[in-house]
């Protein structure tokens, strides 16, 4: 089954059965911007015949947006980025959870709540970019082994506050343990060359 495939396929299994056998639209809180949401939304109701209403916002007004209206919330699914914000939907108690069969055989244990609130559609790579003109690809290797002192000054990092680096720092805890962590990202911020960037375009 292809990407596109499951995604439509969990967006009807986001109601109910007999309701979504009946309703005539569908309505997503997204936090992807339109221009790469919508041709699946479009792909969607050419299939199923059932219109998507959408609304697209940062992740942090969307879920306090579904908080705000409790019972009333209109939305049938929230489509987010990144499992931080998908955590803490599920801890704001935002969500229901889904049981499915179609879920369960295409995506594997680890990229879904145990608790079924949640599901992941696609991995994020992370990726280490660097100036080709003074850093050569074969001193590459990990993220821990950029907190070594060759590193010192040469580092640049997005803010900490940004959910990406928090979940990033919470897949390091889980690998290597709290204490080595901290020396990792006390070595990052060591080999800082400048203060560190609100957004990825700046960083770039």
């Amino acid at each position: 089954m292809s990407a596109r495939a499951y995604f439509l396929a969990v967006m009807a299994l986001t109601l109910p059965i007999g309701q979504a056998q009946a309703a005539d639209e569908v309505v997503v809180y997204s936090s992807r911007i339109d221009e790469l949401i919508k041709p699946v939304f479009d792909a969607y109701t050419r299939q199923t015949g059932v219109a998507i209403q959408f609304i697209t916002d940062k992740e942090a007004p969307l879920m306090q947006r579904i908080k705000a209206e409790g019972e009333h919330a209109t939305a049938d699914l929230l489509l987010t980025v990144d499992a931080g914000n998908l955590w803490q939907a599920e801890q704001m108690g935002i969500l229901q959870p889904i049981r499915s069969a179609l879920i369960d055989a295409n995506i594997p244990a680890q990229y879904r709540a145990e608790s079924h609130a949640w599901t992941g559609l696609s991995l994020r790579a992370r990726t280490i970019a660097y100036a080709s003109d003074r850093v050569k690809p074969a001193e590459l290797s990990t993220y821990e082994a950029l907190a070594g002192p060759e590193w010192e000054g040469r580092l640049c990092l997005r803010t900490a506050k940004k959910v990406y680096n928090q979940s990033l720092t919470a897949t390091l805890i889980e690998t290597h343990g709290a204490e080595q962590t901290e020396r990792i990202l006390k070595g990052w911020v060591d080999n800082l060359s400048t203060d560190v960037f609100s957004d990825d375009i700046a960083v770039l």
